[in-house]
């Protein structure tokens, strides 16, 4: 029985090889489009494809998987955001009524923070006979997250205009990445309603 020659197992290898890095670029292509057509369906679609493209092999084409994940981003946002005003707050020469207002910031983040983690956990799990109850919990923390954000900076209304610039840079940010995680809770809600028999 004749072996195979040098040059025909070069050019199979070859060819699997090509072949299989097509189907993951087709793979790569299908999972991005899917994340990019999500983040049309939120309020700040730009923001969301660049905060989320990245973990596009996680996601895949999962809609549990990109509500999951946009939760995580928004964590982590929230928890850089409350780190932020913690070193702000610690300046120099920042008058009374700052002063409260930072306090105030900080407690709301610390909040936003809480019900961020609480959201992400609960997502971790999600699933059963609970699920719509589950999917209600979190919508209902991660709104309350957003009206934390809202809080905190409310409280620098009677600011000067360098610090409501300096707070607005550290929190909106991350308010809109979590009104984007919203968004795709939302329509994972919808989803698993018309899913239900």
């Amino acid at each position: 029985m004749a072996m195979p020659s040098t040059l025909t197992l070069a050019f199979t290898l070859l060819l699997f090889t090509t072949s299989h890095g097509a189907c993951m670029l087709l793979q790569t292509e299908t999972n991005t489009e899917f994340i990019k057509a999500s983040c049309n369906t939120t309020t700040y679609p730009t923001l969301c494809f660049s905060s989320l493209s990245s973990y596009a092999s996680k996601i895949q084409t999962s809609p549990m998987q990109m509500a999951s994940t946009a939760l995580s981003v928004s964590l982590a946002g929230a928890r850089l955001s409350s780190a932020a005003m913690t070193q702000m707050s610690a300046a120099h020469g920042i008058n009374p009524h700052d002063k409260g207002a930072m306090r105030d910031c900080m407690d709301a983040l610390g909040d936003a923070v809480d019900e961020l983690k609480q959201s992400t956990e609960s997502m971790s799990h999600l699933g059963g006979k609970a699920i719509g109850y589950q999917i209600n919990s979190i919508q209902t923390w991660v709104s309350a997250a957003l009206t934390d954000y809202n809080t905190c900076m409310d409280g620098f209304r009677a600011s000067g205009v360098n610090v409501r610039k300096e707070v607005r840079s550290h929190v909106l940010n991350t308010l809109h990445l979590t009104s984007n995680a919203l968004d795709l809770i939302n329509g994972l809600s919808s989803t698993i309603i018309h899913s239900v028999p």
